[in-house]
């Protein structure tokens, strides 16, 4: 059974920092590239990072420059950096396994709540 715990999500103002973690699974972790992705209040849940097993990233245009996506393969952990935090990245995050700028998975995780205030 595939498993994400997200956490790391907070309130923060805008301009500041926070950094999201997200355990997976062994068997769904090291073979995989891993994602970041986001749902805000009505609207659809949408990517923002991915990297690969080797460390190739990949970012959504609005989140360019401002957020990093890491991974640690010995602690099967995937985290993102968010730098520069705006309003509009208010959201829950989400991790998943990538499978090409969209979920791997239909099952979830909690997701961690990032709150952004102007």
């Amino acid at each position: 059974q595939v498993q994400f715990v997200e956490s790391g999500g907070g309130l923060v103002q805008a301009g500041g920092s926070l950094r999201l973690s997200c355990a997976a699974s062994r068997s769904t972790f090291r073979i995989n590239a891993m994602g970041w992705y986001r749902q805000a209040p009505g609207k659809q849940r949408e990517p923002v990072a991915t990297i690969n097993p080797l460390g190739t990233t990949r970012y959504a245009d609005s989140v360019k420059g401002r957020f990093t996506i890491s991974r640690d393969n010995d602690k099967n952990t995937v985290y993102l950096q968010m730098n520069s935090l705006k309003p509009e990245d208010a959201a829950v995050y989400y991790c998943n396994v990538d499978a090409g700028w969209h979920p791997g998975y239909d099952s979830w995780g909690q997701g961690t709540q990032v709150t952004v205030s102007s």
